[in-house]
């Protein structure tokens, strides 16, 4: 394939009065946690002063979200790589923003928009790495100069294949520390709606219903617990049908609660009494995770590479082996026996997890690495 234009001369730097333009491409339609950072890389990015814009599908989620908040929005028809007509509209897009960086996510847009931006010479090529799953190319690891990755065990997973480990940053998604505050309120409010007693003990998972997200082991434990337990999974996707099937099928349904997806996640967990994160495969560092460790909660996971980054921190957690049932019973039972929402105990985990995982470390650490390349936000007048 033969781009017909001299890339070079279209690509001059950005007038000098202007200050940095980030652009993040995002191949992906859906809505889930890679998104959610996309977007949160974009806002805060804004608020240090640079410009921003994003480049995506035209009926994507992101879209709809990133210009319900006036971001700026640039859309393509696909990222299909075998498609002149999606270089060309690319290219289109680059000519005219003239972005000083460039950070792609998906595979589909790290293959067009990586390649793109190094061939339009933009100081800044970044590849964000969101998942642990099998490395199928290195090819396109090849046009970053950057590559962030959501946990070290993906950094790893990418030394392992070759990747000089000099260009990964790990950069864990930042999760607002403020927000996700164990509240007293928001705890008395999501119970009575759901009409979960006070001595009844709430153990809840919020994340999108993938098949990987684990769901199905879940409902397996609650079938094996005492009627004290009851369990609260909050999200939506596409197992939400079979979940609900296999619910009825174990006789669980009047014990276990699909709170479909919701805006405001903080407001239940604040309401949980135990986190289960039964996510088996391919994640990076969750973010429902670690929103669940900033509202102080003990949490049961599934024993996998990036879930056990953060628990290695905290002191309330207990890891099992995916499918395990025995073993999830006897985890939570242990968990159960201290004391529920011990003020010191939460206190001490949200310091902890705040420092590496919040909003305020994820924005440091995007300034140093921009630094690191000349890049800087404005000067305050």
């Amino acid at each position: 394939m033969s781009l017909s234009f001299d890339v070079a001369d279209a690509m001059k730097t950005s007038t000098p009065s202007l200050p940095p333009l980030i652009v993040h491409t995002e191949s992906s339609r859906v809505w889930g946690g890679q998104e959610i950072r996309t977007l949160t890389e974009l806002r805060e990015m804004r608020k240090c002063g640079f410009r921003v814009a994003l480049i995506v599908p035209a009926d994507s989620e992101l879209a709809r979200r990133a210009a319900a908040e006036g971001l700026p929005v640039h859309t393509m028809a696909s990222f299909a790589k075998l498609s002149p007509r999606s270089w060309r509209e690319l290219f289109r897009h680059f000519k005219a923003l003239k972005p000083t960086v460039v950070n792609t996510h998906s595979s589909e847009d790290s293959w067009m928009a990586g390649a793109l931006a190094r061939l339009c010479r933009v100081p800044l090529v970044i590849r964000t790495r969101h998942v642990l799953v099998p490395v199928s190319s290195t090819v396109s690891y090849a046009f970053p100069q950057v590559i962030f990755t959501c946990s070290g065990a993906i950094a790893g997973q990418l030394a392992a294949c070759g990747i000089p480990p000099a260009k990964t940053v790990v950069l864990s998604t930042g999760n607002d520390e403020n927000r996700f505050l164990f509240s007293t309120g928001q705890r008395q409010a999501v119970r009575q709606r759901y009409g979960i007693d006070d001595r009844e003990l709430l153990v809840g998972n919020v994340g999108c219903l993938r098949h990987y997200k684990g769901h199905r082991f879940i409902l397996r434990t609650a079938a094996a617990m005492p009627q004290p337990y009851r369990f609260i999974i909050v999200g939506g996707g596409e197992e939400l049908p079979a979940l609900q099937a296999m619910a009825h099928e174990l006789g669980v349904e009047d014990r276990v609660i699909f709170a479909g997806h919701q805006e405001a996640p903080e407001h239940f967990f604040s309401a949980f009494d135990l986190c289960f994160f039964s996510s088996y495969e391919a994640e990076g560092v969750s973010q429902s995770l670690i929103q669940s460790l900033l509202n102080g909660l003990p949490v049961l996971a599934c024993r996998t590479p990036s879930t056990m980054e953060p628990l290695g921190l905290v002191e309330a957690c207990r890891l099992v082996d995916y499918d395990d049932v025995p073993a999830a019973c006897q985890g939570l039972t242990e968990l159960a026996r201290l004391p529920r929402r011990d003020p010191e105990r939460m206190a001490r985990q949200h310091r902890c997890i705040a420092d590496r995982y919040g909003l305020g470390n994820m924005v440091r650490i995007l300034l140093a690495t921009y630094g690191r390349h000349g890049i800087h936000p404005p000067s305050p007048e």
